[in-house]
This record gives structure tokens, C-alpha cells and sequence, in this order.
């Protein structure tokens, strides 16, 4: 989405604040440093360890086979990183400092971990020259302000996990690129002095993240910059819990289970960090629907260990093999499960050591139920197993239709069976195309609905689904073997429509019964669609389909109306819909379809049967209305 410009946070009459480029420069009477940190630990470290906390892990490494083979692949990348080239200020796409500004947290990470359980001082020498590098680029990006955000994490675990290694002019040097360059944005920002503070009164990731760095920055010097820390921390706490109010009821997350990640990981280090350096994280692991918010990903998870990928999400597993977080909420909350799922596509990071030593439970030996409804975000995951990876799965949403990285995607589903995955979620397009984030993003095809796995309804050059509506699950039941979740869409297809609904189930842990209820206020053109990378064979009638990817074969049947047939097309836009340049071609992906024209109320009923062995067939359910579901 575009992002919004704030105006001026300074109450009428309020002078201009000063620079903090003199980190004495705020102190004064609107900020009273004593209260906030009254409880720092003065001593370092105490970014999200102390001294002991590192000793006790040399002593934990030696015993713990688990967290010994962690080490020993960081310890190899702290060896690789002695000889990469140090960072360069490099914005490839004219916009994005933040490839660079993560590879120097990364670095920061590992090598000053790795200096603390090994002392080998070859790791100072080489973080201090990727330090002093970046602490001379121009600025951190503050126009993209989550380049600063990471850039100021970084810098801050550098500085005080490696505390009293540095001399006095390296601790000078690390202390100003940190004020100079993370917090005096960061103050501007909070002040609202800048239009590149939007984030500070966002409910999205960008909050968690730009505060999340800011906050890491503050503490690690804030004996030294007491005004400044404290002014920082104190627009943190501030503004933190709009985001945190996004987990709310159930934990999901709108941006969908990428965005979750992130959003979720930087919290984790800012409260942690609160934690271990204030003794407190002020409450915020308390606000509703945080504790339960690591069974987002774990519900969003496919058999297949692939994401369930709306909005701007990949397929590839959830957390991109950095899972640290998940051990500090399966201790926080006593989730063991929570654990379990940082265990699976684990490829070890600095925090895995340090939080990673915590007893897991499978979902299944924690009792999860199979399914699950995430209200808010609209979303259902159903599936017939836990431990197989044959198992049935589905994915399907409702909810708004213009969250941000969202698409006009309300009534898609995913579908996993046999090991594959049968219809798929297209996923995100180059962010860089233009206005991909504003007044064009419904040209794109992977953001329209036509791009997805549900209806759309007199196709135009118009968005195919109406931007800003909001749909719900009007119905949801978790039962073993036949679960299923209805949705009215109605609000999605105006002025169109009168009534859409879509309700799919699990049939007897078989088959999936997808089947839609459309009235149009006039007729109309009706396409019905699902994206597929399988090889598709139409029946010689039209009323069926099998889907091979493989040795497995999906049977797809067209149960009802009986005056409609399948046909393939090309995962492409449309002859009436925007045809934008530069978006992605979606190579080897097909639809299966339908069109076809609605004069009066009508029902489409699809039957998508995985074929468990041959001879094996599926009986289609009687034909009852969704609201006898």
C-alpha cells in the first residue's frame, strides 16, 4: 500500500525539538530518564544475555548434542565470514538499503557469539571492519526506515555483547553511528517531525521492526544517553501495542504467515531485550492474542512443510529457517509445541543457542486439534493429519480485501493431498513494480482475483473484487474426518451480487467438496478458477478432470450445474483485464475453469478427489444448500 504521510506530532506552540547529535541534547524536563531506567543492568551484556547467560551456554554446548552441532555450523560461518568483504552502501532497486543492513546483523550475530564462546579474537577484528564500514555510510536509509531499524539492531548487539573488547575510540565510534544515524531518526520519527516516521502509528510489521531496532539501540547505550534512551524507549512503548493489537484474538497476522515472522521475531527481540536489560517488557506479552500467536504458522504450515502463502508470502517454510523466536514463546508461554515447530526447518542462528535449549512437543503430542479458524483474519486450515505427509489439506480465507500486502484473493483456497500440492497460491510479484504498493496494485494479476484459487464476476479493467470489503467465516467446524468452513463473500462482488457464499469440507478424510451459492442482482459472466503446476486432462464430456503431478493424480468433478464444463487456460490475465508490463510471467502453472453465465440463482459444486489407489472412488455427498451445512 502506499504509505502514509504524517503530519507534525508536536502539540500547537511546541517548539521544534534539537538534534541528538550531542547525545545530551534532549535532557530536560518533558523527559525524566530515572523512572524508565531505574532497573537497567548497568553492566554489559544485556541485550538478550548476560555474562552468565554465556557461560551457562559453554557449559550447556558440552552436553547438549542438539545445541553442539548448532555451534559447530556457526562456528563455520564465522570462519566463511573472516574472508567475505565487508558491506558497502549499496540500494540496488533505487529504494532498499535492507539486504545490506541485514547481512551486517547477521554478521554481528554470529561473529560476536562466536568470539564469546570461542575467544578467538580474529571474530572482533573482522565485525569491528564491518562496523566501522557501515558506521560511515551517508545515513541507514531512514527513508525506508526498516533499513535503519536493522542497521541500529545490529550495531546495538555488537556494541554491548562485545562491550569490554572494544577500546575506547571503537566504543566511541559504534556509540555515535548508533545516535547519529539510528536514534536521532528514530526520534524524529516518534516526534513526528519526518514524514518517514509513518510507521509509528502503523499496526503492521513495520512497527515491530523499526521499533524493535530503536529499542535494542537504546538500551545498549543507555547509561551513556539517558535522554535520548529514554525518549526512544518511551515512543516505543507507545507505540508497540498498536501492532500487538493485530494478534488479537487468536494471533494471526493480516499481512499473512511471512509477514507474521517478521513482524513476530523483531517483538520477540524487543521484549526480550526489554527483559534482560529493564527486567520488564512492560506487560506487552500479555496483550490478547499473543500467546497463542505462534499456532498461526504451525496451522499454516501444509504437510508438505510449505506455507499456506496469502498476501505477499512465499511458499517455502515459514520463518525461512531462522526460528529462533519460537523457543523464547514456547518458554514464555509453556508451549512446547511452539518449540517443536522451531525445530523443524531450523538452520541454526546466534539466538537458537541462546534460546533454543527448551523440551518440544509434537502437535499431535500436545494435543492440537486438526483445525483451526483464525477470527479477524478470516482464515481456516483443515487437514486429516499431523504426522503424514500424504494428508489432506486445506487452506481457505475470507477476510478484507485490501489488508496491507493483501490481494483481492477472498474465497481462495490451497489444497494439499498425496504429498502435492494441487491448487496453489500464486504468491507475491516484484515489489518494485511501479506502484505496486499503491494506485496500481490491482492491475497485477498475482493481486487480483482472477489471479487466485476463487470467482470472479464480469471481469473489467476495474479491480475484480471490491477493494475494502470485508468477508467472514459464517460457519467453521473442526470434526475429525469431515471438517468444513463456510464463507459469504457477498461483500467482495458489489454492486454485482446479491449472495456469494463458498463452503468447502473434507469428505471422510477422502476427497474435498468445494461448492459455491451465487445470486446476481442481473446476469452475468461467472469464471470459477484454480491454479494448479500439475499436467491437467480434460474429460471428453467437459464434466471432469484429472491433475498429475508425478505418479499421484487428483480426479476433479464438476458434480454441478450440469450445463457447465471445465476448460484450461493459461495462468494470465484475462482479454478484458489489465495487461501491466513487467509483471511476472507465471511459467508452468495452468487454471482449470469454468465460465460461464448466471440469469437466476445457482449452485457450483466441485468434487477434488486425491486417487489413494486405483478402483477407489469417492461418493459425492447429497446436494444440500450451504446453510444446511
Amino acid at each position: 500500500m502506499a504509505k502514509p504521510t504524517w503530519h507534525d506530532g508536536r502539540r500547537e506552540g511546541e517548539p521544534a525539538r534539537t538534534s541528538c547529535r550531542n547525545e545530551n541534547s534532549v535532557r530536560g524536563g518533558k523527559h525524566m530518564p530515572a523512572p524508565l531506567l531505574s532497573t537497567l543492568k548497568r553492566a554489559h551484556p544485556r541485550l538478550l544475555a548476560t555474562e552468565e547467560d554465556f557461560r551457562r551456554l559453554r557449559d550447556r554446548i558440552g552436553k547438549n548434542a542438539r545445541l553442539k552441532e548448532w555451534a559447530e555450523v556457526l562456528r563455520k560461518q564465522a570462519v566463511d565470514m573472516l574472508q567475505q568483504p565487508v558491506c558497502r552502501y549499496e540500494i540496488p532497486d533505487g529504494l532498499r538499503l535492507l539486504t545490506t543492513s541485514q547481512r551486517v546483523k547477521a554478521r554481528a550475530y554470529t561473529l560476536a557469539l562466536m568470539y564469546r564462546l570461542d575467544g578467538d579474537a580474529r571474530y572482533v577484528e573482522r565485525l569491528w571492519q564491518e562496523l566501522q564500514a557501515a558506521a560511515q555510510f551517508p545515513d541507514w536509509n531512514p527513508r525506508h526506515f526498516l533499513d535503519t531499524g536493522e542497521m541500529t539492531h545490529a550495531f546495538a548487539i555488537a556494541y554491548d555483547w562485545l562491550y569490554d573488547v572494544w577500546d575506547a575510540e571503537q566504543r566511541r565510534v559504534i556509540r555515535e553511528a548508533i545516535l547519529q544515524k539510528g536514534l536521532e531518526p528514530g526520534l524524529k520519527s516518534y516526534r513526528g517531525e519526518w514524514n518517514y516516521g509513518w510507521w509509528v502509528k502503523s499496526p503492521y510489521n513495520w512497527n515491530q521492526v523499526c521499533n524493535g531496532g530503536l529499542t535494542l539501540g537504546a538500551l545498549a547505550i543507555a547509561d551513556e544517553a539517558e535522554a535520548v534512551a529514554t525518549e526512544i524507549i518511551e515512543g516505543a512503548l507507545r507505540s508497540l501495542p498498536l501492532a500487538m493489537a493485530s494478534y488479537a484474538p487468536d494471533g494471526a497476522w493480516v499481512e499473512g504467515p511471512g509477514y507474521w515472522n517478521y513482524a513476530t521475531a523483531y517483538t520477540v527481540v524487543m521484549l526480550a531485550g526489554l527483559q534482560t536489560a529493564l527486567g520488564t517488557e512492560h506487560g506487552l506479552s500479555r496483550s490478547p492474542g499473543f500467546d497463542k500467536a505462534a499456532l498461526f504458522p504451525i496451522y499454516m504450515t501444509a504437510p508438505s512443510g510449505r506455507a499456506y502463502n496469502f498476501a505477499d508470502c512465499p511458499e517455502s517454510p515459514i520463518g525461512g529457517h531462522s526460528t529462533p523466536h519460537f523457543f523464547w514463546l514456547a518458554r514464555q508461554f509453556r508451549r512446547p509445541e511452539y518449540a517443536w515447530f522451531g525445530l523443524q526447518h531450523a538452520r541454526p542462528v546466534a539466538l537458537h543457542l541462546l534460546w533454543g535449549d527448551v523440551r518440544a512437543k509434537s502437535p499431535e503430542e500436545a494435543k492440537l486439534p486438526l483445525c483451526a479458524y483464525f477470527r479477524g483474519v478470516e482464515v481456516v486450515s483443515m487437514r486429516t493429519s499431523w504426522s503424514d505427509p500424504q494428508a489432506i489439506y486445506v487452506g481457505f480465507k475470507a477476510g478484507p480485501t485490501s489488508a496491507p500486502h493483501g490481494n483481492l484473493d477472498t474465497g481462495s483456497f490451497i489444497l494439499e493431498a498425496l504429498g502435492q500440492r494441487w491448487a496453489i497460491d500464486l504468491g507475491a510479484d516484484d515489489y518494485n513494480l511501479p506502484e505496486y504498493f499503491g494506485r496500481l496494485r490491482w492491475t497485477y494479476y498475482r493481486m487480483r482475483a482472477e489471479g487466485h484459487n476463487t470467482l470472479v464476476i464480469n471481469p473489467s479493467q476495474e479491480p475484480d473484487q471490491t477493494p475494502g470489503a470485508m468477508t467472514r467465516i459464517t460457519r467453521f467446524s473442526g470434526k475429525e474426518g469431515s471438517p468444513l468452513a463456510i464463507a459469504d463473500l457477498t461483500g467482495a462482488y458489489q454492486p454485482t451480487a446479491k449472495r456469494v457464499w463458498r463452503g468447502i469440507q473434507i469428505l471422510d478424510g477422502k476427497a474435498v467438496l468445494v461448492q459455491d451459492e451465487i445470486e446476481l442482482r442481473e446476469p452475468g459472466t461467472l469464471y470459477w478458477f484454480m491454479h494448479t503446476r500439475a499436467d491437467i486432462a480434460l474429460g471428453s464430456d467437459g464434466k471432469s478432470a484429472e491433475l498429475r503431478q508425478g505418479r499421484e493424480t487428483l480426479r476433479v468433478r464438476l458434480l454441478q450445474p450440469n450445463n457447465a464444463r471445465f476448460h484450461m487456460m493459461t495462468a494470465e490475465p484475462l482479454p478484458s483485464s489489465p495487461h501491466p508490463p513487467r509483471q511476472a510471467v507465471n511459467t508452468g502453472v495452468r487454471k482449470l475453469a469454468i465460465q460461464m453465465t448466471v440469469r437466476r440463482p445457482m449452485r457450483l459444486r466441485i468434487l477434488l478427489e486425491p486417487v489413494w489407489s486405483e478402483g477407489l472412488r469417492v461418493e459425492p455427498p447429497d446436494e444440500l444448500p450451504l446453510s444446511e451445512w
